[in-house]
């Protein structure tokens, strides 16, 4: 674990994301900034995230953790609350994906879907609930339309996204009593580096940007406190055919 940290202690309401040092995690972490947060950024890449950490500014965090890790995160978690006060968002974003018939899929593959995607996301949880109980807060668990739509050779992807649906829902209902909302964001296809990609301004133009996803989750932080969209499908509004 690595932190490079810009922070000083605050009361000031602050975020914890995980899986930041690009797209969707980022471009969260840069909208919740601006909306006047103080955050907590991870990684796997102690270097790429140092780096962030460094462009983003004073009121970032920026540390290197495996989300596969229960303990790592749970470390992170308390030092986010002891640098900043108290927890008021946290946004489960860290995901991989391994692609192939399920026939070729190795062990090791699955696992490290399943382990990052849903166990990671169930760890990470966890760890802050205590503080989310305290603030009255809101998690926020990125999703994917593969949670409800199979893919051909998406076996692990496709069962880490249908577990997190699962997982999300259920969260809904234990959380609720300690004021702690969730919702459960579940993009089609965006133009970020998942899987290998390579972003492309012009290519990728029709696609969900993830500047789009930050944007929505402002706003659902700024939704009156008795209305709770508990799950949002997004998709391309202009797909290219087939």
């Amino acid at each position: 674990m690595t932190d490079s940290s810009n922070s000083t202690s605050s009361t000031k309401k602050s975020a914890f994301i995980t899986g930041a040092s690009k797209g969707i995690g980022l471009s969260v972490a840069r909208a919740l900034i601006a909306d006047g947060y103080a955050v907590t950024i991870t990684s796997r890449n102690a270097t790429e995230i140092a780096q962030v950490a460094t462009e983003l500014g004073a009121s970032t965090r920026g540390v290197a953790c495996d989300v596969k890790d229960p303990a790592a995160v749970q470390a992170e978690v308390d030092a986010h609350v002891q640098a900043f006060g108290g927890l008021n968002v946290l946004f489960v974003n860290a995901g991989v994906g391994h692609f192939g018939n399920i026939a070729d899929l190795s062990i090791q593959q699955w696992q490290d879907v399943i382990d990052t995607n849903l166990s990671g996301a169930f760890y990470t949880v966890k760890a802050a609930i205590p503080a989310l109980s305290q603030s009255g807060g809101y998690i926020f668990t990125l999703s994917s339309l593969a949670g409800k739509n199979p893919l051909p050779g998406g076996g692990a992807y496709n069962a880490s996204k249908f577990g997190l649906n699962g997982l999300s829902e259920v969260m809904n209902l234990d959380l609720r009593d300690r004021g702690i909302k969730v919702t459960q964001i579940m993009p089609g296809t965006v133009a970020t580096h998942f899987a290998g990609h390579t972003p492309d301004a012009e290519k990728d133009a029709w696609k969900i940007q993830p500047e789009d996803l930050a944007q929505l989750t402002v706003d659902l932080l700024h939704m009156p406190e008795r209305t709770l969209p508990s799950r949002v499908e997004v998709r391309p509004s202009r797909p290219p055919k087939k």
